[in-house]
């Protein structure tokens, strides 16, 4: 993501306020262009509507939020060794099978949400076939475009993404609301036709920008094996963000509609109105922090490369500490006056969205597990650079089992505890993340030097006592 913050910065260092609105706007769709899609999309068509607790409209938003869920936790594995597979063509300037490993990976994609696709709308749930249909379809679209960002990292032509984005954007919510009869089959429908513009003219963007030739090899194979914890990092991270969700649709407030999909309205709204509050941070991280912690992090292992003196490499060791300290504290003063503005103008956030009260604790929670997932989401991407992918894995692991425990311990508590399972989880999770991040940075010279260095990793030779055992 560094190489988006650095085109990013150059936006803007326009030295006018255009400038510096492109750069968070464009900043915001490339780290959760198909999140704010969902999002806002929903929200446009719920007011168009004006009936938000019509049956119709229900089976609408719980078609999408279906969807959106399963589909981001099972496309994370692939998008996550993706991401890598980029990562290391772009930085030996090879992205010859960049077409080619696209529409490979977009068909993996496919593969993992089928079997889920299948068992909820073939199955499982009882609707019309045009809402099956199309319900179906959806998935499968929302999974590609959870695919397609991360070729943002690729393209960093952020105008024609953003673009692509506000485009699908209007006609999915025209289609929903003009174009559909007011059924549910119908809004899903036009709204997936604002999803399909987006995928085409994203693969459009992909196939102008990497003009090659397909190419049979399977390329991305090597990559789900060498790296197979990024995979089951990626699962386990997004699966920690909904599960409670999950399990919340099950508290006795919840509701189950005749289609027997199941979902709590006041938890998933609240919940998702405090996501929103975390997007001015992963904004300032794309684009400021996470850009000065990396030219500290290339110096130091280009000193090391180039055979510096111990002290020297000791002075950018320095540095490394001193930009993760000075970005950890800025993306923390950030969040902090967000969540307190949000705690604190929660009522009057309410009116304006037409939210019910009866939901501010859960809102005021989810805030505040908001903040700390922002530094659990810093934590893990800092040691992701120094290549911790099973320290993150477990981390990841231990986050999700803890908010499965501890939103399940607290829905036989009633309603006043619910939402205590995501913060506290958020919260416990990014002291986890915290104390082996900075254990390992305390003794980055002695990692780079020994335990992430090939020529000196003593290999697996059986010994006389081996034989002898």
């Amino acid at each position: 993501m560094a190489g988006i913050g650095f085109e990013l910065n150059k936006l803007a260092r326009r030295d006018d306020l255009m400038g510096i609105a492109g750069a968070y706007l464009h900043s915001a769709f490339a780290i959760a262009g198909p999140w704010l899609f969902t999002v806002i999309a929903l929200a446009c068509t719920t007011m168009l509507y004006g009936a938000s607790g019509s049956e119709e409209m229900m089976n609408f938003r719980g078609v999408i939020v279906y969807n959106f869920s399963f589909s981001l936790v099972l496309s994370a594995p692939v998008y996550m060794i993706m991401t890598r597979y980029l990562a290391d063509q772009i930085h030996v300037r090879n992205v010859t099978t960049t077409p080619t490993v696209m529409l490979e990976s977009l068909m993996m994609v496919f593969l993992f949400n089928l079997p889920v696709a299948i068992l909820f709308y073939v199955f499982y749930f009882e609707m019309s076939l045009a809402l099956r249909l199309a319900a179906f379809a959806n998935m499968f679209l929302i999974a590609g475009v959870w695919l397609l960002s991360v070729y943002l990292t690729a393209l960093k032509d952020f105008a024609a993404v953003t673009r692509a984005y506000i485009i699908g954007m209007v006609v999915g919510v025209l289609c929903a609301e003009y174009a559909s009869g007011h059924t549910a089959a119908g809004m899903v429908m036009g709204y997936n036709i604002g999803l399909t513009l987006i995928v085409f003219l994203l693969i459009a963007r992909v196939f102008a920008e990497y003009p090659y030739r397909l190419t049979t090899e399977f390329a991305i194979k090597p990559f789900f094996q060498k790296y197979w914890e990024l995979a089951v990092g990626g699962f386990f991270y997004n699966a920690a963000l909904w599960i409670d969700k999950w399990i919340m649709w099950y508290a006795p407030e919840a509701a189950e509609l005749e289609t027997k999909m199941r979902f709590y309205p006041d938890y998933d709204s609240a919940m998702f109105m405090a996501a929103m509050t975390i997007l001015p941070s992963l904004a300032l991280f794309v684009f400021s922090v996470e850009t000065n912690f990396f030219n500290h992090y290339r110096r130091f292992y280009g000193n090391i490369l180039a055979h510096a003196s111990l002290r020297r490499v000791r002075s950018f060791h320095g540095k490394i500490i001193e930009s993760i300290l000075e970005g950890g504290r800025n993306l923390m003063l950030l969040q902090a006056i967000i969540c307190f503005l949000a705690i604190l103008l929660a009522p009057q956030l309410f009116e304006l969205v037409g939210m019910f009260y009866v939901q501010l604790s859960i809102f005021r929670l989810g805030a505040l597990g908001s903040f700390f997932q922002v530094l659990l989401l810093f934590s893990t991407i800092i040691l992701a650079y120094f290549d911790c992918r099973k320290t993150n894995m477990w981390i990841f692991v231990f986050y999700f089992a803890s908010n499965l425990i501890l939103t399940l311990v607290f829905l036989q508590k009633g309603f006043e505890y619910y939402g205590y399972g995501f913060f506290l989880s958020s919260c416990v999770s990014f002291l986890l993340s915290a104390v082996l991040l900075f254990n390992h940075v305390r003794k980055l010279p002695y990692h780079a030097f020994i335990t992430n260095n090939n020529s000196v990793q003593v290999p697996n030779v059986k010994t006389s006592a081996d034989y002898i055992a």
